[in-house]
Order: C-alpha cells, then structure tokens, then sequence
C-alpha cells in the first residue's frame, strides 16, 4: 500500500507521520507538496493523508486557506474515485472545509488551546481505520488544538448517526460518555467521522502520536493496522 502525506505551509506534524507510516508500519510513504497539482502514481488502493499542523497559520479560519491549495482540487478528485483520504488534527479541518467531510470544527468552548492525552470510544467499525477494532473499545490519544469542536446542523447530525458516521467519541478511561470527558465541546462528543461512502475520515486526536512502545502508548497503531487490514481483504 502506498501513502502521501501533503505538506501545507504551516504543516508540523508531516515528518511525524512519515515515520509511522514508512518506518513503523513498513510501508511505502512519499511526501506530496502543496502545490502539486496532480496525484499521479497513486490509485484507489492507496491512501492520502493530511496531517496535523497550523495550515497557513491557521488564518482566516483553520483548513479554509489550505483547501485552495493546488493539491486539493486532486484529493477530492482522488476521494470521489474511490481512494482513501485520511485527514488528522488540521487535516479533518481541511477535509470539512473542502466539503468532503461535513461538519466544521470550531474554537474550543474554552478558548483554549488544548495539548493532552485524551480517551476515546470506537463507535463505529464501518471503516478502514476502525474495522479491526471493536466497538466500545476505549484508546487513548493524544491532542492537540485550539479548534477542535465539531459543529453540524440538526440534519446533517441525524445523517451521520443514521448512516453511522460516527467513528469516535470522547469518553472517559471507563468508556463512559460525559461532559467532562468532552475537552473541547464537540457537538454529541465527536472526535472522529468519516463520509458516507467510507473512504474519507477525518479525526481531531493524533494516532502518529501514539504508535509506538517507546512513546508509552501505541494505542494509536490499532488505527493504522485496521487500515492495512482492510486493504489487504479487499
């Protein structure tokens, strides 16, 4: 399987990535720039991730100058083909603010930027990074972001629960769904989603950040071996 992470102005978590993919996963990782303008080498089987970061210094509002960027108009020609897109942190900014996944993520209802490992609850294994899990499996994950709270409309809300949409919550060590355990008030404690088709997901915690023993989490690795599984089966 093949990856390409793309790197945006402002992109911090790119070489974090690169590692986990190539080095720790064993898998063929190449970076992509912003300003290329085709994906070319890359077909359905193979998987485009955006990373975390401060795309463009998070201006105007996080992911809504990078989704101009040349390379976009290919990732959403390469989603609406079948290829999967995986966007983390800035990178589910980015994929809401394109309009391949719904929803916006908001400033944190504390104005705050928020740097912590945090628990999260599988509620959805209808997809690539969560079909080897099981649900109501709790991981913990680390964050880090100042706008991280999902928003939809009512509609768009009912969409996702009655497709099952919804790939993570924010729970506490117990799995419990509480308040307390939502870090940024995330609309029904969404930390994660894909699009309808289940080719396109998107998630606010780092999973890169949580992928090896010498980290003192690998919670995170669940997520990429789902993947390769997946892909694998077909």
């Amino acid at each position: 399987m093949k990856f390409g992470v793309v790197v945006f102005p402002g992109s911090n978590c790119d070489d974090d990535m690169m590692h986990v993919l190539g080095t720790v996963m064993e898998q063929e990782t190449v970076k992509l720039w912003h300003k290329d303008d085709s994906l070319a080498g890359f077909d359905t089987g193979d998987c485009i991730v955006l990373p975390g970061g401060f795309s463009y210094g998070d201006y105007l509002r996080s992911g809504a100058i990078a989704r101009f960027s040349p390379i976009m108009n290919a990732v959403v020609e390469f989603a609406r083909s079948g290829g999967m897109v995986w966007g983390i942190c800035n990178g589910f900014q980015i994929l809401c603010e394109s309009g391949l996944l719904p929803g916006v993520l908001l400033p944190n209802s504390g104005q705050k930027f928020i740097c912590k490992n945090v628990h999260l609850s599988v509620t959805s294994t209808q997809s690539p990074i969560t079909a080897e899990l099981k649900a109501g499996q709790v991981l913990k994950i680390p964050i880090a972001h100042a706008d991280g709270r999902f928003f939809a409309d009512d509609r768009t809300m009912a969409e996702l629960r009655a497709n099952d949409q919804i790939l993570f919550k924010y729970c506490d060590e117990t799995g419990a769904l509480t308040d307390d355990a939502n870090p940024n008030g995330s609309m029904d404690g969404i930390a994660g989603i894909c699009n309808r088709e289940r080719n396109v997901f998107g998630m606010m915690p780092h999973p890169e950040r949580a992928a090896e023993p010498i980290l003192g989490n690998a919670d995170g690795r669940l997520m990429f071996e789902s993947l390769l599984a997946s892909v694998s089966a077909v």
